[in-house]
């Protein structure tokens, strides 16, 4: 298709959008006859091809919805709303305008302008005299559009009355220069890298809708925050008639330097305090400012520097941004009180954002419904690139995975000329390794792959499909293509006419702290960017990757902020979602599937804690009792002692021995078989459970605990060993842990095979493949890390209480009636009238890639509890605590604590 001029199409799409914006519920139809009422004008003239084409644009843009998200907050007299007659809205007003122009959805705006409010009035008042701190911190997700949102609430703190406004940045120049350019266009209105450069200065952004209250920028989409630039303004703070803005790095120097800036030019001498109000962003606020170190006297260093920075203003306010909270909940997690002592906790408020709708985020992905076909599983790297390797590894051969993921990204974008997105970017991403020396083979090895792919198909392209299709390689395209994309909706004649237009522009990009190469998106608007590119840590955090449609990721971090940091393939994909492929291995996979689901468990608790009208510090010590502090805390603390004690709390958590004892299987058999025909004195309950073989109720906690204290735990499985369990089930017998559920779990009559009576009831045994980490006596039940099958702690709640524990998840999550959707187990948790305990009795194969043969003569045992919510009226949070030792650290995450120490920028 021969696109229109773009000039014409965007101003087709304002003119249409105004006149659909009056409309009380737009319609497919209404939409149309707004653009064909347009067209009749000239300067609006396009070809109803790419008129149904924006047709079709706007439909899916009115389709998505954003909710508002969550509150916990210390109680405060907020101001906002009643100032708001008395505040001119000139930033806010030109970012809205900017908004539009980018073709936000009208209600992505509303509800930003209503989150930001919400954020606004939990600030300080810049207007009220006398000291006060304020401390909050804002949960996005990764590549949500967290900068998006703080850039508004800059906005709209300027517009307020902050006259200086800090945004601190991620730890690279690279982050840094890209923040600061959004706020230029966002905030400022002029592009700062021409000032840099003695440049007349240009209008851009928000300044073509009005330029006459330009605020000022001390620092530049080239340049961080310098000194001597700095004096050379001359201007007192208290002396500013428009907002000043800084953009820095979060780096110690940088800080310094603003710090003694600040105390020389604008404070008054001696102790006294700044008086002019000082609004303070942490970018990634979880990334350096937190004291978790591996190297304490870094992150201390700027962790302090944050600290008196702001205190250097009587008047300030500090919000924490972050999609990874797990260190800021864990700020000084020695003892309750020093939670809230002098450091960045977000001691006054928390917000939750919501992301829209079309956002590709985790759930999406690696939740319970997760999108088909998205993930593809690497299995065959070792032979060419193991996971654990050294600057001394020399890469021979790329792993057939990535050279199908190589392929996979030229039918993408062949599909995507298709489709007519021709002028979009379009990105490929491989993460395979922290060492720049691997990094730059993997980048050569990539490129010598696609020259020889795209030689082929300069040769091949022109012929019949019946003649290439002769060759391997146009076979491997074509093969590939009637698996992943038959249904995308085109022939392989349309596509093959389109692979060399795709393939030939695409070009390998070695991105890390000492290559020449670069993502300059900016520098090729006109016909988009095809980029491959390499990397590692630089690609990380914060980089955003404009059109990524592919990713091979091989990595082998479990911590929690990494992972989800290096997740670039979260954000938003219109018009190609089901294009974009994942490669990674089933491991990450599994652990990607576990953070998404404790993410997702702490914004319900917060959700919850709103409702009850709870605070951070509730908050903060609720999340820091959860099991996962095991990893987060242990990481962080390992680096400088032997042995760790955490206290943990397990109230509301379902636990499991996602590891097993290959060893003890036998003597765990018997154990277990003793137990069963004790629970036999109890009548098993006559309502069938789905899932359950057989279900006992009423039974006793010391009952319970004496099974957990005699069963043999792998020494792996650290969330069930049985000392703390045991402890924490008798600390609740007199309470919410006094009866229990017991349930033996199989699988419906199979008529593959004989069902077990190894615990003297037949039961049809479950078959679960080991995980790839298997080794020696550690068995692990495959690499999701999950023993049961999801809804399995329905088991044991009547109907009524299954129904009203989905009505209350629906109501949480504002889930409109009648739309089908999977339940997770935690949302029938909160309706558990008792605990339950879960036996399975498992075959176990062995991993996938070994061919799934039995691992195994006779079945495993395998156990799991789902602890319900301790009640109300009980406001103690029960914990208990946990042994970590750094022997049992290396064995199992070895090099995983120096993950954040990238080589590549050693």
């Amino acid at each position: 298709m021969k696109l229109p001029d773009e000039s014409n199409l965007n101003a087709l799409r304002m003119v249409a959008m105004q006149l659909i914006a009056a409309q009380p519920q737009p319609t497919p139809q209404s939409i149309r006859d707004a653009i064909v009422q347009c067209r009749q004008l000239p300067p609006f003239s396009v070809s109803d091809e790419a008129a149904e084409q924006l047709a079709r644009q706007i439909e899916e843009q009115l389709d998505v919805t954003m909710a508002l998200g969550a509150v916990v907050q210390e109680e405060f007299a907020e101001w906002y709303d009643a100032a708001k007659p008395s505040i001119d809205p000139y930033y806010w007003g030109r970012y809205r305008q900017l908004l539009e122009q980018k073709r936000f959805a009208p209600q992505i705006i509303a509800k930003l302008d209503q989150v930001t409010d919400r954020v606004a009035g939990l600030l300080g008042n810049p207007m009220e005299a006398g000291a006060w701190d304020r401390r909050g911190m804002v949960v996005g997700h990764v590549q949500s559009g967290k900068t998006a949102n703080y850039t508004g609430l800059v906005c709209k703190a300027a517009d307020a009355g902050y006259k200086l406004i800090i945004v601190v940045a991620g730890i690279h120049n690279s982050l840094r220069n890209q923040t600061q350019q959004r706020i230029d266009e966002g905030f400022v209105g002029r592009d700062s890298a021409r000032l840099a450069n003695n440049k007349q200065s240009r209008v851009i952004g928000v300044g073509r809708f009005d330029a006459t209250r330009l605020p000022l920028t001390v620092t530049t989409a080239i340049r961080d925050f310098n000194k001597a630039a700095a004096e050379a303004f001359g201007v007192q703070l208290k002396s500013l008639t428009v907002p000043a803005v800084l953009v820095i790095k979060k780096n110690s120097s940088t800080l310094k330097n603003v710090i003694a800036w600040i105390k020389e030019h604008n404070s008054k001498g001696g102790s006294a305090l700044v008086d002019a109000p000082m609004l303070l962003i942490d970018d990634e606020a979880d990334n350096a400012s937190i004291n978790v170190s591996r190297n304490p006297e870094e992150a201390s260093r700027i962790n302090r520097q944050i600290r008196e920075l702001l205190n250097l203003f009587q008047r300030k306010c500090y919000v924490g941004y972050t999609a990874t909270p797990f260190a800021n909940i864990f700020i000084d997690p020695d003892t309750e009180d020093e939670m809230l002592k002098g450091d960045l906790f977000p001691r006054d408020f928390i917000v939750a954002l919501d992301p829209p709708s079309n956002y590709f985020g985790a759930l999406r992905i690696f939740g319970p419904e997760r999108e088909k076909n998205i993930l593809c599983e690497i299995t065959d790297n070792d032979p060419h690139l193991p996971i654990r390797h050294t600057t001394a590894f020399r890469f021979e051969k790329l792993p057939p995975s990535l050279e199908k993921a190589v392929r996979t990204f030229i039918l993408v974008r062949a599909i995507r000329l298709l489709r007519g997105q021709e002028r979009e970017h379009n990105s490929m991403l491989i993460n395979a390794s922290r060492l720049t020396a691997v990094q730059n083979q993997i980048r050569d090895a990539v490129h010598e792959f696609l020259t020889r792919t795209v030689t082929r198909i300069r040769f091949l392209a022109g012929l019949t499909p019946s003649e290439a299709l002769r060759d391997e390689e146009m076979q491997a395209l074509h093969a590939l293509w009637g698996t992943e994309f038959v249904q995308a909706g085109f022939t392989w004649d349309g596509v093959q006419a389109r692979l060399l237009d795709a393939a030939a522009p695409i070009r390998v990009e070695e991105i890390n702290s000492r290559s020449a190469g670069s993502l300059a998106y900016s520098d090729h608007e006109e016909h988009g960017l095809n980029v491959i590119a390499v990397g590692g840590f630089s690609l990380s955090r914060g980089l955003t990757l404009e059109g990524l449609t592919v990713s091979y990721f091989l990595r082998n971090s479990v911590m929690y902020d990494t992972l989800l940091q290096m997740g670039r393939w979260f954000g938003y994909r219109p018009g190609y979602e089901d294009l974009c492929r994942i490669w990674m291995q089933p491991d990450a996979i599994g652990w990607y599937e576990h953070i998404t689901e404790s993410i997702e468990e702490l914004r319900e608790e917060l959700s919850r804690m709103e409702q009850v009208k709870l605070t951070p510090k509730d908050f903060g010590l609720k999340v820091r009792s959860h099991p996962d502090t095991l990893i987060v805390t242990a990481r962080n603390k390992m680096g400088s002692s032997k042995e760790l004690r955490v206290s943990i709390g397990l109230s509301d958590r379902l636990i499991e021995t996602t590891w097993l004892s290959r060893m003890a299987a036998e003597a765990n058999l018997r154990h277990t078989k003793q137990f069963v025909h004790n629970l036999r004195a109890f009548e098993p309950c006559e309502e069938r459970q789905m899932l359950a073989a057989y279900l006992w109720t009423g039974v006793p906690a010391e009952m319970v605990a004496g099974y957990i204290s005699g069963y043999k735990n792998c020494r792996t499985s650290m969330q069930t060993e049985t000392g703390p369990v045991t402890d924490f089930i008798r600390a609740g017998a007199s309470e919410e842990l006094g009866a229990w559920d017991v349930a033996l779990i199989g699988i419906g009559a199979d008529a593959g095979q004989e069902p077990d009576g190894s615990l003297g009831l037949d039961i049809f045994c479950q078959t679960r493949s080991a995980g790839d980490a298997t080794a020696g006596d550690d068995i692990m039940v495959s690499s999701r890390r999950r023993v049961s099958s999801q809804g399995i702690e329905r088991i044991g709640l009547s109907n009524e209480q299954r129904l009203a524990a989905e009505a209350a998840y629906r109501a949480l999550h504002a889930i409109e009636a009648g739309k089908a959707i999977s339940y997770p187990d935690s949302a029938y948790r909160q309706f558990r009238p008792r605990p339950l305990l879960m036996i399975h009795l498992l075959r176990m194969n062995q991993p996938k890639k070994l061919g799934e043969k039995p691992l195994l003569d006779k079945p495993i045992i395998a156990w799991g509890i789902s602890f319900p919510p301790t009640p109300e009226t009980n406001k103690r949070h029960r914990t208990v605590e946990y042994v970590v030792n750094t022997t049992w650290w290396r064995e199992n995450y070895g090099e995983e604590a120096d993950e954040e120490l990238e080589l590549e920028d050693a």
